[in-house]
């Protein structure tokens, strides 16, 4: 799959089955609480092929991924978000 085909793939399958949010974490200190927000990407499919084939498109376009779930792909590291952020754009 050549970069741009991968690109147009990985922004059909997060339109389809994806979304971009903000995470917030709560993390207790002595002082107080401490909250971090972060932005992400969750993509879900029932289909391991599917899973297998977003995965794939990834690996090609240098976004780090992990299944944070058995049916589920999550982007959370900042230069992997910051770099499907390129591509996916909002949904319309």
């Amino acid at each position: 799959m050549v970069a741009e085909r991968a690109s147009d793939f990985a922004r059909g399958l997060f339109h389809s089955d994806g979304c971009r949010f903000t995470s917030r974490v709560r993390r207790p200190l002595p002082g107080g609480d401490r909250w971090y927000e972060y932005p992400r990407y969750m993509f879900t499919n029932e289909s391991r092929d599917i899973l297998g084939l977003c995965g794939q498109a990834l690996d090609e376009l240098g976004v780090g991924w992990r299944f944070s779930r058995r049916n589920t792909i999550s982007v959370a590291r900042r230069e992997a978000v910051a770099r499907l952020d390129e591509f996916v754009g909002p949904k319309f």
